[in-house]
Formats: structure tokens, C-alpha cells, sequence
């Protein structure tokens, strides 16, 4: 049973409601010529009919989704028919009994039994459009889950290893550089393993990725050199999907750094302006077209996994660029700030 309670459920029920008042109205039958009264009384009952039946719904979800799905449908339905029915017969009488115009020449069963077929009509066209909907956004969510645990099971074995080898010649010749690496790592991979728990924050994602560079520090040495330069407005708590900015370090040292004999500067770039967070990630990287590299390179999984679940949370604001150009790699990310955030 879909969740009505919520105000863009309410106010598109309520659309529905007078959407077919204008289509009653503007019939070109030529059998009614409806004033503006009529036309006002119509959609002050029709709009009466609506939050009727989606608060009774609304009130009545548990229950009816804990029937039969075929069967909870045909009793939703049959309920919105029978509150249009007896609204409709209320209705009927008090205008009779006053005389007004909006019933004239309509008689008891036209306009109640009308009243409720109508209701039904777009009672159960609105709750499978609901329903499809809700099962839409439920399936996006499962797969923008199911795509972040794929994207967290990249993260490489030769990776671990290599900071394991890493970790053990620090061992007795740096035992406390040893032990930060232990620590880096252990975050790095806490960090995989709860990838689809929840959200994660722009605090977060930079800390995670500050100790991804200090494992590979380590590693490359002077090669690797990375600059960070922040505002000192960031929304710092901004929520955003786990291991969005790892991966996009990780592919800046694999597919940049690390190929380039001399290394490189990874220069990450953090901005808010006009509601948007901007965090753009650039590094020296050699041509991607080039012969010697076809068969390297990348094949954008992770900036594709990326684009698609910060679209899913943030909507179509959202945009994830890049493109090598110049001997430089440069991947660009934009959201909205939810407000309200704290910088």
C-alpha cells in the first residue's frame, strides 16, 4: 500500500480531484453551461473527496498492506468508493435541502453512485501510480547499493598487500610510521566493508581519502605529493554516499602518479558557492589514448558508480565531470548543499 501521508502524495490527489472537475467542465457535450459558482462548489467537493479518501487510506495503510496484494488493492479501492458515496449523499441532501444550482437536475443515485464510480476510478488509477512509483525508487536504491558494494570490492588485493609488505619493512625500521600505516589501513577498510550503511559526510570522505594518500605517501615517497585546498565555508557535515572521493583519489594515484616515472602533484580542490558543493580532483596523468596505454587503462567504473548514486541522492543538480587534457586528468564533482548544514 503506498504512503500517502506525506504532502506530495496529498497535493497530487488533490491535483487529480480537480483535474477532472476541468474535465467535467470543459466537456463539449453541450449539456451544461457551468458559472463560476458551480464550477467553485464542484471543486470545494471534489477537493473534499480527496483528503477524504487519502487521510482514511493514509489512517488505514497498515492494515491494508498486511492483506493479499490483489486483495488489499480491491479493498482500498472499494473504501474510497464508499466515502465518495456516502460524501456524495451528504452532499446531495444538504444542497437539495438548500436549493442550490451545482445539483439541479441531478438526481440522488446519478450523483452519488457517479461520485463514487469516479472516486474508484481515480482512487485506483493514483494508487498504482504510487505504487510504481514507490517500487521504482525502491529498486534504484537497491541498485545504487548493490553498485557501492561492487565499487567497495574493487578495492585491489594487490592494494592490501603492497601495504602489508609496507607496513612489515616499517616494522623494525619505523615502528611508530608502522603503526599510523596500521591504523590508515584498518580505517580505509572499516570504511569498504559499511560502504552501503547509510550516509556518509563531506568530513568523512576527505578524512578517508587523507589516509588512503598517507598509505600511498609511504609507498611512492617523494613521488607522490598532494595539496589540499579548502574554503572556509565548507559544509563539513553535509551528507553524501560512502567512498565518493577514495575512489577518485585512488584512480588519480593508479592511472596518474604512479605511471608518470617522476610523479606528481595530486591537487584536490574543495569549494562552496551559490548552494553548491564543488570538490575538483586533478593530477598529472599520461594521454589515455595513447598505444602503449590502450590496454591499461581504466574503464570508468568507478566515476560511473559515482555519477549514478550522487544522481540518485542529490537528483539531476548533481554532475560528476572529467577528462584528461594537456598532460593533466581533472574529475569534477557539483551537488547541492542540503540546507541547513553547519559549516
Amino acid at each position: 500500500m503506498p504512503e500517502l501521508c506525506r504532502l506530495p502524495r496529498l497535493a497530487a490527489m488533490c491535483g487529480m480531484a480537480l483535474l477532472v472537475v476541468v474535465v467535467l467542465a470543459l466537456a463539449p457535450d453541450g449539456s451544461r453551461h457551468w458559472s463560476l459558482g458551480q464550477l467553485l462548489s464542484a471543486s470545494g467537493f471534489a477537493l473534499w473527496l480527496a483528503l477524504a479518501v487519502s487521510m482514511v487510506l493514509c489512517v488505514l495503510r497498515n492494515a491494508l498492506s498486511r492483506l493479499p496484494p490483489a486483495l488489499g488493492a480491491v479493498a482500498a479501492v472499494a473504501l474510497a468508493a464508499v466515502i465518495a458515496l456516502v460524501g456524495a449523499g451528504i452532499i446531495h441532501a444538504l444542497y437539495a435541502a438548500l436549493g442550490d444550482r451545482f445539483i439541479q437536475g441531478i438526481g440522488f443515485w446519478r450523483f452519488t453512485l457517479g461520485s463514487a464510480a469516479t472516486t474508484a476510478l481515480i482512487s485506483a488509477l493514483a494508487l498504482r501510480h504510487f505504487y510504481v512509483s514507490d517500487r521504482w525508487s525502491a529498486q534504484m536504491q537497491a541498485n545504487a547499493r548493490a553498485e557501492a558494494d561492487a565499487l567497495q570490492a574493487r578495492i585491489r588485493p594487490h592494494f592490501l598487500f603492497n601495504s602489508m609488505n609496507l607496513i612489515a619493512s616499517l616494522v623494525r625500521r619505523d615502528a611508530a610510521v608502522a603503526e599510523r600505516a596500521v591504523l590508515d589501513l584498518s580505517d580505509l577498510f572499516r570504511a569498504a566493508l559499511g560502504a552501503g550503511d547509510g550516509d556518509s559526510t563531506l568530513q568523512e570522505e576527505c578524512e578517508l581519502a587523507e589516509r588512503y594518500l598517507s598509505i600511498e605517501t609511504l609507498r611512492l615517497g617523494e613521488r607522490l605529493q598532494v595539496r589540499w585546498q579548502r574554503d572556509d565555508d565548507l559544509p563539513w557535515q553535509q551528507p553524501m554516499p560512502r567512498l565518493v572521493l577514495q575512489p577518485l583519489v585512488e584512480n588519480a594515484v593508479l592511472h596518474g602518479i604512479s605511471r608518470l616515472p617522476e610523479g606528481g602533484l595530486i591537487d584536490l580542490q574543495l569549494g562552496c558557492a551559490d548552494g553548491m558543493l564543488q570538490i575538483v580532483i586533478r593530477n598529472p596523468a599520461p594521454d589515455p589514448d595513447a598505444p602503449a596505454l590502450l590496454l591499461s587503462r581504466g574503464t570508468g567504473h568507478a566515476q560511473h558508480n559515482i555519477a549514478h548514486r550522487l544522481g540518485w541522492r542529490f537528483g539531476a543538480r548533481a554532475r560528476v565531470t572529467a577528462g584528461w587534457s594537456g598532460g593533466y586528468y581533472e574529475c569534477c564533482i557539483v551537488i547541492p548543499v542540503r540546507q541547513g548544514e553547519p559549516p
